[in-house]
């Protein structure tokens, strides 16, 4: 009995214990809510990745394509089995993006993405990050009406014809101030003519009207067409270049050999914010029928398209790595110049440096507790001292070096499961008001905790995993045992006479 009270006694009336306690306590506490901020990031990054990459892609080495990519799908289906959930095909490029804004051409560098809009989103969440509510459960290249989702202003059709209204007045005040200066010349130099008037032909019933009329549609990742800034408020606002109802011009590479420059004009139906910035600042997404017939990838005698890329969904719960080896041996890079990846396989570095980042961290963190064993290490060291005489009266009494030794084991198995345990607590509890903290935290410091200008999330994402709780608990308490093994072989050695005559 007596080797579960005395720990229980120094454990209530010794003030060295509650600093061990505090020590253990900071350091699970610390560990729980690293691993969960750590694995609610890793969470959010996988389902970005995989909600726009399908689970494997088939892609063309060259730019000329995979022919033929009805055949291509039959064999895959006839290789895979039911494990194929969904298959479409496209056609990656890359390409030059040209957007007008007050009267200067901006161009950036984009990567052009044919699609089938009916096929598309049973491969990837792509449809889920679009702004307009319409294009989310159906995608189409049509124009639409407002209703765009924050922060974009006024779009669609409303925008397009305020648009083709201020620019067909403006050109009207034009055709009047030069109409005007031609009847002032020509009053000047009567029978002169008139260097300033100009023929203007009545429209032709054919004539495209911006008003009414829209050119092929695209779909803009949000950060091609906007730039993120922090205002003289300090608010961040988006600065749009372009928005649904907007004309821009796309320039690309033919499949001819040497490929020639193709420069074709488009209407942007809609945005993309995936909140992945290599996405949302790289990919526009245009109808992929228009995209081969642009790039020559139909065959003019047998009407047989080219792809780029074809990309497949699995059922849940496939093995991704089995399905990529079997297509590997169906479509050999001797015969087939394809290379067929997993989704994991395209962001194999990002991934392998994430967890690469956990793992240090981890180790780092659980220094922290082993730092706190050395605490516990020396204060029990101090103890086994300061108590020797009573060690010698326990073993005079007939206590053996085993129960002596059990008193000290007892104690550090106490002080790490009472600190083990308020660190789970505390460590839930700041999990839980993680987002509340860094909000007072950004009120005290007027400082953002996340610079929304830079990261794209709002909110800090996290995850409780219950196995890491459950590690970081019993490492816990297996290091404040293990602190105690050596103060505890010393006290179970001590000679109770020797003991008795310390002091």
């Amino acid at each position: 009995m007596y080797k579960l009270l005395l720990p229980w006694r120094y454990l209530r009336t010794r003030w060295i214990a509650l600093a061990s306690i505090i020590s253990v306590t900071l350091g699970v506490a610390t560990m729980i809510i690293v691993n969960s901020v750590m694995e609610g990031f890793t969470q959010e990054m996988h389902q970005r990745l995989h909600g726009i990459l399908s689970d494997v892609v088939i892609e063309s080495v060259s730019l000329s394509g995979i022919v033929d990519p009805d055949w291509h799908v039959h064999e895959i289906e006839s290789t895979l089995g039911k494990d194929v959930e969904g298959v479409t095909c496209a056609v990656r490029v890359p390409a030059m993006i040209n957007v007008q804004v007050r009267g200067q051409w901006i161009t950036q560098q984009v990567m052009l993405i044919g699609i089938d809009d009916a096929s598309y989103a049973t491969v990837s969440d792509f449809s889920k990050y679009l702004k307009h509510p319409s294009n989310r459960e159906r995608l189409d290249f049509g124009l639409r009406e407002d209703s765009y989702d924050a922060p974009l202003p006024e779009s669609g059709w409303r925008h397009r014809k305020l648009k083709a209204a201020y620019q067909q007045a403006y050109r009207e005040q034009v055709e009047q101030v030069n109409e005007q200066r031609a009847a002032a010349a020509h009053e000047q130099e009567p029978g002169s003519g008139d260097p300033f008037q100009k023929h203007v032909a009545g429209p032709p019933e054919n004539l495209f009207d911006e008003a009414k009329d829209q050119h092929t549609g695209i779909v803009l990742g949000i950060a091609i067409a906007s730039v993120r800034r922090r205002g003289v408020d300090g608010k961040v606002q988006d600065h749009f270049l372009c928005r649904p109802g907007d004309d821009v011009q796309i320039t690309f590479p033919t499949t001819g050999q040497p490929p020639k420059a193709v420069t074709d004009k488009f209407t942007v139906v809609d945005l993309y914010e995936s909140k992945m910035s290599e996405y949302d600042s790289t990919f526009a997404f245009v109808p992929l029928s228009r995209l081969q017939e642009l790039r020559g990838m139909i065959d003019p005698t047998s009407g047989v398209a080219s792809v780029t890329s074809i990309q497949l969904r699995l059922r849940p719960g496939a093995n991704l790595t089995a399905a990529r080896d079997k297509l590997r041996a169906r479509f050999p890079v001797e015969e087939f110049s394809y290379r067929i990846e997993t989704w994991r396989d395209m962001q194999g570095p990002l991934l392998a440096a994430v967890q690469m980042e956990t793992t240090l961290l981890n180790i780092l963190l659980f220094l922290i507790i082993a730092v706190a064993g050395f605490g516990i290490l020396a204060t029990f060291f101090m103890i086994v001292v300061e108590k020797t005489r009573d060690i010698g009266v326990l073993k005079s009494l007939g206590a053996p070096s085993s129960g002596v030794a059990s008193i000290f084991l007892n104690y550090g198995l106490s002080l790490g499961i009472v600190g083990s345990g308020v660190g789970v607590v505390l460590g839930l509890i700041f999990v839980a008001n993680i987002n509340r903290i860094a909000a007072a935290l950004e009120y005290i410091t007027g400082r953002e905790v996340f610079d929304p200008t830079i990261y794209y999330f709002q909110q800090i994402p996290t995850i409780v995993q219950p196995w890491t709780v459950a590690w970081v608990s019993i490492g816990s308490v297996l290091i404040a045992v293990l602190a105690s093994v050596l103060p505890a072989l010393r006290a179970a050695r001590l000679h109770p006479v020797e003991a008795l005559r310390y002091e």
